[in-house]
């Protein structure tokens, strides 16, 4: 019996046992592996639901298959976001995106790639939240009053300080690149302390983070080039920003980015968006904001459901008797907006909305009805009586508006005379150049009252009206303050020496009183050595004085036979230092060009001939200070300087005229409100050293100094120019 039924189990059966007979294992194994669930592998996120409790508080909880361990959760402040981390758990949302909308709560995002489920809360501002996990339940409980948990690791905000201070902040510790396993790029910035703060925000195609209360060491400012990591940075640039660092990140077109910190480490990663992804973008950037409907018809009438959404939104809706067809659709908690738009593409209609009331029609129809309404408006406005206003000009030249309101006027009168030729092409651009005066609007300035006097018809002159109010501002004023400062540093030392040698007059009468040695002109005086009179008449051995000694000390240093010997050591030293500071300051409005000169003219004289007189010209030699100051959106000034500081020189003449000693510089630069630059500066340095000796004599260590003359003459001159350019605030200049 046993090999009977042995080899009935061996006749062919089912694929799954062939399967199990042809297994080596045990039977009983490969039941059991094939009864367990295949949902144990891994776990999945099967929904999302939140509440709304007081206190504006919310409450998020994860439903999962099955229990898992404890997310990996951090924040960001900017943009503000709650982001959970969950290992070897798949997502089965139906959407990616949850729209949620309670308190500070906007919407959860969940991404499912590399073995995890990332959870992403979107929230309006920064909030304390605690992560709690309880079975199959993940709770995430935002803008609790109470927060006990550690898990909550929301990044502090520093107090804001009582007065703004200007020492630097602590230094980034630095600033790196990685390329992520998956192609995606990360910018690693290591901040000085874990509570430092960091915002992030997308600039005209860029990603800036700006590091708040941080300072760039020199070795960090710089632009690293990251194309050739192939990931979505191109480029990484740092510079300072005041009181701040910013770090701009140059990324290629298609991307997403998602900032978070850990500790000191401020973490950007950039991915690279797929093909379904873009398109998903490009769909999700229309917001649909109604309330929320599912709809389930099989061959419907469209006006019958469009009568089902007037029903559910309370407004009024008129449909065109054009609306024909019917429509079979399937809608899952949607936006009601988002329903009505996709049955009005699916058909070819289009809606207008008036208060409460949205009429619906064909396109063609409701384009052709537009273009009438539109030509009949047309029709109106050349027969609307026309009226006259004054407009009054307050800080503005009525002039110039006028000028400004003539030209449109001017443009179509132009691009009109070529439509009398018949020109197509002249009719469409008459229509983009018409402006704001009608084709028999008219407008004049008054420049002794500084009014406008505008005719036209009542909505134009409206449209004049708004214009004048947003061009007739006060201008915005700056004070630009100039430092010129020249200073000389002089130092001058000479040293000289006399020597030479005198025969005592004690016989004269043998007549050997003129042996004398020395043949230089000048003599050394004294008298009433030992009691003898020395002779002052005879010429030196060795003149080598400072020419412009201011001490001298005379020394009788020995006697050979009858013969005296003299010395006389004499020196100078002077030194000197100057500082000449001019500071010229004005004030100007913006884009105005502005001028201070202070100083004098200098007459320089030319001889006359015989048949002309002399004449005298006249020199400027004066501090002088153009400026023409620009203000910039985010409130630094661009300056176009020129600063001029001439002077007459009265030690240098030729033909009695002074030399002019001229020193300029004129450049355009960009400086920060209230921030002082350096312009440029000249430092000028001149040493003149000399020395005069006897020969071979002049040479011998310290007995040489009796035989020369040293002299040395140090000269430093510099000159730096500062400027500081400050932006008045309407308060303070009402004061």
């Amino acid at each position: 019996m046993q090999a009977h039924s042995l080899t009935r189990t061996r006749r062919p059966g089912p694929p799954l046992a062939r399967a199990v007979r042809a297994c080596r294992y045990p039977t009983w194994l490969l039941l059991l592996i094939l009864i367990w669930p295949v949902g144990g592998l891994a776990a999945a996120l099967k929904d999302v639901e939140f509440a709304s409790l007081p206190g504006n508080q919310v409450r998020i909880d994860l439903v999962l298959s099955e229990a898992v361990a404890a997310p990996r959760d951090f924040s960001t402040d900017s943009p503000a976001r709650i982001v959970l981390d969950l290992p070897g758990v798949t997502s089965e949302l139906p959407r990616k995106n949850v729209a949620i909308d309670v308190g500070p709560v906007q919407s959860l995002t969940a991404l499912d790639a590399e073995g995890r489920t990332r959870i992403v809360v979107n929230l309006a501002t920064p909030v304390p939240y605690r992560v709690q996990s309880q079975g199959d339940r993940i709770s995430i409980a935002i803008n609790e009053s109470a927060v006990t948990s550690p898990l909550a690791v929301p990044a502090p905000v520093a107090p804001p300080s009582a007065a703004p201070s200007t020492a630097k902040g602590p230094e980034l510790r630095g600033i790196d690149f990685q390329r992520g396993p998956a192609g995606e790029g990360r910018v690693l910035v290591k901040l000085p302390r874990p509570d430092t703060r960091a915002t992030v925000a997308e600039q005209g195609g860029k990603v800036v983070v700006e590091v708040l209360d941080a300072s760039l060491p020199a070795r960090l400012r710089r632009r690293l080039d990251v194309v050739d990591f192939g990931t979505p940075v191109v480029a990484i640039e740092s510079q300072p920003k005041g009181r701040d660092v910013a770090i701009t990140i140059q990324p290629t077109k298609d991307y997403e980015y998602l900032a978070y910190q850990v500790n000191e480490l401020f973490t950007i990663e950039f991915r690279t968006l797929t093909q379904e992804q873009q398109e998903r973008k490009r769909r999700d950037q229309i917001t649909f904001s109604g309330d929320r409907l599912t709809l389930n018809f099989q061959d419907i009438e469209v006006r019958a459901v469009l009568q089902l959404l007037a029903d559910f939104t309370g407004l009024n809706l008129v449909a065109s008797d054009s609306v024909k067809g019917n429509v079979t659709l399937r809608l899952k908690n949607v936006p009601w907006d988002q329903a009505l738009d996709i049955i009005l593409k699916s058909k070819g209609l289009t809606m207008r909305q008036k208060g409460n009331v949205i009429m619906i029609g064909p396109t063609e129809e409701v384009m052709a009805r537009e273009e009438q309404e539109l030509a009949a408006t047309q029709k109106i406005e050349e027969l609307v009586p026309l009226r006259t206003e004054n407009i009054q000009i307050n800080y503005a030249k009525a002039t110039d508006i006028a000028k400004l309101l003539a030209s449109q006027q001017m443009q179509v009168a132009k691009v009109s005379g070529s439509l009398q030729q018949g020109d197509a092409q002249a009719e469409e651009e008459e229509t983009q150049a018409r402006g704001l005066l009608s084709s028999r609007g008219s407008v004049t300035a008054d420049e002794r009252t500084n009014t406008l006097l505008v005719q036209d018809t009542a909505d134009k002159l409206e449209q004049v009206r708004l214009l004048v109010a947003r061009l007739d501002v006060p201008m915005r004023q700056v004070m630009i303050e100039s430092r010129v400062v020249i200073a000389s540093d002089n130092f001058a030392r000479e040293l000289g020496v006399r020597f030479g040698a005198n025969r005592l007059q004690v016989n004269e009468n043998k007549g050997d009183f003129n042996e004398i040695y020395g043949g230089r002109p000048g003599t050394l005086v004294g008298e009433n050595y030992w009691g003898t009179t020395v002779d002052d008449t005879v010429p030196l051995m060795v003149d080598l004085p400072a020419p412009n000694a201011t001490s001298a000390i005379n020394f009788l240093i020995g006697k050979i036979g009858s013969y005296l010997l003299q010395l006389e050591l004499s020196a100078m030293q002077q030194e000197g230092r100057g500082e000449i500071i001019s500071n010229p300051r004005v004030i100007t409005s913006d884009k105005q060009k502005a001028e201070i000169e202070v100083g004098q003219q200098v007459p320089i004289v030319t001889p006359g001939t015989q048949n002309e007189p002399p004449t005298v010209k006249y020199q400027d030699a004066t501090l002088k200070l153009t400026v023409t100051p620009h203000i910039t959106p985010d409130n630094r000034i661009l300056m176009a300087l020129k600063v001029t500081k001439n002077e007459a020189d009265e030690a240098l003449k030729v033909d009695g005229n002074p030399y002019i000693n001229k020193r300029a510089v004129e450049t355009n630069v960009l400086v920060d409100n209230g921030e002082t630059v350096v312009l440029g500066g000249v430092f000028e340095r001149s040493r003149f050293t000399s020395k005069e000796q006897v020969p071979w004599l002049g040479n011998l260590p310290i007995v040489g100094n009796l035989f020369k003359n040293d002299a040395r003459k140090e000269t430093n001159n510099e000159l730096l120019i500062f400027v500081t350019p400050r932006i008045l605030q309407p308060e303070l200049k009402s004061r």
